[in-house]
């Protein structure tokens, strides 16, 4: 590796934690935050959709969205998440992270406000129009995957690289408690201005006309904290990392990492650097013998965790009307059917899901990725299967508290493990020039998984039993059965971790192998 390059790189890696450091996260954090607010408020908004748009007079309970309407809703946005991940990753390393930053976040925000201004008053129009703004939104947050984790693991130093990109993913967390809170506001001024009888009562009168601004209001406010960040993105200088081996301007390079972080970084004058031998190309016979296993490995690791994090989200509603959290949606009016779920969801990301994404942040630099991500599947196999093999037992009224403990436990695991080290490990073990791809293929096979997590099992954990399934499913497996298989699948992510090599303490350029290319 060139002198001039191991100066400026070498700077980076022993630079002090400074207040730029924690700038950066926050930047670079609120896609996040825009991310886990519009997945969390759509579980809300779905239910007060079908009330508002596919009420049927003279039905017994309140109208929900037919199961293809409710797929599309949902799925649509996993669609646009998918294709940006895989998009702007490639971009990021064709065009330099600065440059693409900006248009992931301006996308975010646009999307977010044009998904509330959803057009016309017939539900074709009104979903159509919702689906096609999501999809838009998901393509700006797939964005946001690749290029964020990069450029925190392109600024940060080696000593805490791993909290910093953790600390990032974390925004996430935030996202969910703002959404919580902001739904439980709105549904409660609604609810004091315009109170309705409940479903049972009066069907037609409970939801009051009121309510579709509810919804169009929760989904537009998700923008605001990103577009408050969007001019802080654009002043943000291109990684030194970027610049240094994928550009090769070491003097600018230099001059950016001056400016921003408070260290001296001298760069001699650019001389004809002979050419090196680092030209193989993504997917090259070269690349897959040095990176094709760690490709691998963070890729299936991830499209595993996350069949098991997002089909658990399926059993939440479930869950919270056994143990009387939300009581039967007929007994409630529409706006108070919104607060209740918005109040469950907010207890079970305060209790299980913020902590989780905090302890890692506090320990990955401590005890390793690795490590974190093996006890994290571990640990969500034997709550699975905890919950599974017994299934009967916890459905007794008696039972119900320790069913919703081990339920938050895995959360909390999913979080202080695989959710976050997923997230952060390929950020660090490719090399520069394919960085960002990498990280895209990785997040988009996650998404993948979140497809067959959210869908599939949305299918399988049907009763087996055709009286008892939901409207308009065939019959399943049950959720017995569901759960153990998803208990298999963590038992695989367990067996996918060792494909993957540790990078605590060590610079990026020495996990990629960076240094013995360019020799």
């Amino acid at each position: 590796m060139g002198k001039e390059q191991n100066q400026v790189l070498n700077a980076l890696d022993v630079a002090k934690t400074q207040w730029y450091h924690f700038t950066a996260i926050i930047i670079s954090g609120m896609g996040f935050f825009t991310d886990a607010y519009d997945l969390f408020c759509i579980s809300l908004v779905t239910k007060l959709l079908g009330r508002i748009y596919y009420h049927v007079d003279g039905a017994e309970k309140p109208g929900t969205l037919p199961p293809n309407v409710s797929a599309a809703v949902n799925g649509v946005a996993f669609v646009g998440t998918l294709s940006g991940q895989l998009f702007f990753g490639w971009l990021g390393d064709k065009m330099g992270r600065k440059k693409v930053y900006g248009m992931t976040l301006m996308l975010m925000v646009l999307c977010s406000i044009a998904s509330g201004l959803s057009l016309g008053h017939e539900p074709k129009a009104v979903m159509g129009t919702l689906c096609f703004f999501r999809f838009w939104l998901g393509f700006g947050i797939g964005g946001d995957y690749p290029l964020s984790a990069t450029i925190m693991s392109e600024y940060a130093n080696k000593k805490t690289r791993g909290a910093f990109i953790a600390a990032v993913f974390a925004m996430q967390g935030f996202g969910i408690l703002v959404g919580g809170v902001f739904a439980l506001m709105i549904s409660s001024i609604f609810e004091a201005r315009f109170g309705a009888p409940p479903y049972e009562v009066d069907p037609s009168g409970s939801t009051v006309p009121q309510a579709d601004y509810v919804w169009r209001i929760i989904l537009m406010v998700g923008a605001l904290p990103a577009a408050m960040t969007y001019y802080w993105r654009l002043k943000m200088p291109e990684t030194a990392r970027y610049t240094a081996l994928v550009a090769k301007n070491m003097e600018k390079a230099a001059a950016d990492m001056s400016k921003v972080m408070q260290v001296e970084i001298q760069a001699e004058q650019e001389k004809e650097l002979p050419q090196v031998n680092n030209s193989y190309g993504l997917f090259s016979k070269q690349f897959f013998a040095r990176h094709g296993l760690h490709l691998l490995g963070t890729a299936s690791t991830w499209f595993l965790l996350d069949i098991a994090f997002y089909s658990q989200n399926l059993f939440q509603k479930d869950i919270f009307s056994a143990i009387g959290w939300i009581p039967p949606a007929k007994t409630m009016n529409a706006l108070e059917e919104v607060f209740k779920i918005a109040r469950a969801q907010t207890l079970i990301a305060l209790c299980s899901t913020v902590p989780g994404y905090w302890f890692t942040v506090a320990f990955i630099d401590k005890i390793g990725r690795f490590t974190i991500q093996l006890m994290g599947f571990f640990f969500m196999t034997v709550f699975m299967f905890a919950l599974a093999i017994p299934y009967d037992h916890w459905t007794h009224k008696e039972n119900r508290i320790g069913f919703v403990v081990i339920y938050s436990l895995t959360f909390f695991f999913a979080n202080f493990g695989p959710n976050a080290t997923t997230f952060v490990v390929p950020a660090e073990i490719f090399p520069a020039r394919f960085r960002s791809t990498c990280h895209g293929i990785s997040s988009a096979t996650g998404k993948l998984g979140a497809m067959v997590g959210a869908f599939g099992f949305l299918y399988l954990a049907q009763n087996q039993d055709k009286t008892k399934t939901d409207a308009g499913y065939p019959p399943g497996i049950g959720v017995k059965n569901s759960l153990i298989l998803l208990g298999a699948v963590n038992v695989l992510g367990f067996f996918c971790t060792f494909l993957v090599p540790e990078a605590k303490g060590r610079s990026l350029e020495e996990i990629s192998g960076e240094n013995e290319e360019e020799v």
